[in-house]
């Protein structure tokens, strides 16, 4: 059943169940009529009550085909947690000993949702034309995608494959903690993953009681959190604080797959362009960026948007850089959305949520959190070190602007990279001694790979040689830049030089320059070759 009430300026929605937060309401009439939120706010909570345990084991040995000890030597007699979907138990494998946690989901719950997603689609057509014209969002495709997501929730088996490409996307990060799952115990109503014993990611007594230094947990956080967005294209839809932990190790663990969502490759691209634009206050190109997203229609005037994009951000971030918060732009962008042709793509509602309830988790571990300070600092050493092909181009976009090299952006991006990357090194390094002193408990699955400390630019330099040996239109680029208002940049050039001496290995440069050497030349013959020809 559908109910609602209304409580400190928050509309609450209840929907099979569970609690769902949908409009914050702002009542500054003194500076404005009222405001509301850029698109759906929806989530479910864990703290419901849980349905009989004898429903929920005769799910699971349904699921499993088999009685129940016959797969767990023991199994909790009552849930550890409930929620909306389903409920949690604590079991221990027959086969290996090792602590799962067994997800059941809730009976009869499908009905119930597809029920208030009827509801939830004719409040949508009912406001759907003002939501358009107020809010610059579908409503009616808000509420499709949220019951799209809703209703792959209830999906167990494709919680487990979630799980899965998780565990292969962090598999190498030694400061990130995913479950592995047993997909032969797994069901679409039952999924079977190792258990995660960690401190509640808001818990910042309990944090500190285990010697976890919380600004470094927090980055770890924010870090992997930017690695789901702007890497993987996979990210946690519902990162709330029961969905997250911090291990006595430092290491942060995410549960609960169901609810997760995917970028693109173009869109993961673009929003490395609009953070470092934004950065560098570039703000006709954060318009542009809003064009690409699907913010502003294509052939949009960004004439008069560009100011408006710049008050936002001056005030957001306040006289610092690292004054930003997502809070504050978010409130501010609000305000563009009523004046401008701006739109919502349906597609970042859960990003922007996601953002959003991350950075809540932090600001409730340090409420002087900011999130650029951690943020471009993971960009900056992705743009450095990443050798993705369209991570080079926009590198070379970022330090060519209006025909000029930019010095001050380089030396910034070698600072700022590293930076990041003694975070990394201190984390990885604390994390793996930490994994060495602990009892193994479950073998091969907790193993991780050695840590790489410190930030190695030999790469980088490496391929851009090859670039200048290969690319006539960027030697020429380099050449201007060295030689610009007629004169040499030698100052700069020593600058650059001073701040990468610890930051490449000549050894490493030399031998990959050797082995590489054959193939470079190759292709330098067949580009000469191919422009005498033209000649």
């Amino acid at each position: 059943m559908l109910t609602w009430r209304l409580q400190d300026g928050v509309l609450f929605l209840f929907m099979g169940g569970g609690r769902c937060r949908v409009l914050p309401l702002a009542a500054d009439f003194s500076a404005h009529v009222y405001s509301c939120c850029i698109c759906f706010y929806v989530c479910l909570q864990d703290d419901v009550p849980p349905f009989p345990d004898e429903q929920a084991f005769a799910i699971i040995q349904e699921q499993l085909g088999r009685p129940l000890e016959a797969v767990f030597s023991s199994i909790s007699e009552q849930p550890v947690a409930a929620a909306s979907l389903g409920q949690v138990y604590k079991a221990v494998l027959r086969d290996t000993g090792e602590e799962v946690a067994v997800k059941v989901q809730r009976p009869g719950i499908e009905p119930l949702i597809l029920r208030d997603l009827y509801v939830f689609r004719a409040l949508g057509s009912l406001f759907n034309a003002f939501s358009q014209q107020r809010l610059g969002c579908n409503a009616e495709l808000v509420v499709d995608e949220f019951g799209q997501k809703l209703l792959e929730e209830l999906d167990y088996m494709q919680e487990a494959r979630n799980i899965e490409e998780f565990g292969r996307n962090f598999a190498s990060d030694p400061t990130v903690k995913i479950p592995w799952v047993r997909r032969d115990l797994c069901g679409s109503k039952v999924v079977v993953m190792e258990w995660i014993e960690g401190i509640r990611c808001t818990d910042i007594a309990g944090i500190r009681s285990s010697g976890i230094d919380v600004d470094e947990f927090i980055r770890v956080g924010v870090v992997s959190g930017l690695r789901q967005l702007l890497e993987f294209g996979l990210f946690h839809g519902d990162p709330h604080p029961g969905n997250i932990f911090c291990l006595r190790d430092g290491r942060i663990a995410y549960v609960d797959f169901g609810n997760v969502a995917q970028l693109s490759n173009s869109n993961k691209q673009v929003l490395v362009d609009a953070v470092v634009h934004a950065v560098n206050e570039d703000y006709t190109e954060m318009a542009g960026d809003f064009i690409k997203l699907g913010f502003l229609a294509s052939g949009t005037d960004i004439t008069p948007i560009v100011p408006a994009l710049e008050n936002i951000w001056r005030d957001s971030k306040g006289q610092q850089l690292s004054d930003f918060n997502f809070r504050t732009v978010t409130s501010k962008f609000n305000e563009l959305v009523y004046q401008y042709p701006i739109r919502i793509p349906e597609r970042y509602s859960l990003v922007i949520r996601s953002l959003l309830t991350q950075e809540g988790i932090c600001m409730t571990l340090k409420p002087e959190f900011h999130f650029l300070e951690v943020a471009y600092p993971y960009v900056a050493r992705r743009l450095l070190t990443d050798e993705d092909p369209a991570l080079r181009e926009r590198l070379i976009q970022v330090l060519f602007q209006g025909g000029k090299f930019q010095w001050a952006r380089l030396t910034n991006l070698i600072q700022l990279a590293r930076e990041g990357g003694s975070g990394i090194a201190a984390s990885a390094a604390a994390s793996a001694a930490a994994s060495r002193s602990a009892s193994p408990i479950s073998g091969s699955r907790v193993a991780q790979q050695a840590p790489k400390a410190g930030l190695d630019l030999s790469d980088t330099v490496r391929d851009a040689a090859r670039l200048l040996l290969l690319d006539e239109k960027l030697r020429r680029q380099v050449l201007m830049a060295l030689t610009e208002d007629n004169q040499l940049h030698v100052a700069e050039v020593r600058q650059v030089l001073a701040l990468l001496q610890d930051d490449v290995s000549p050894a490493r440069l030399a031998q990959q320059v050797v082995r590489d050497l054959p193939s470079i030349g190759r292709q330098v013959m067949l580009s000469w070759a191919d422009k005498v020809l033209v000649s």
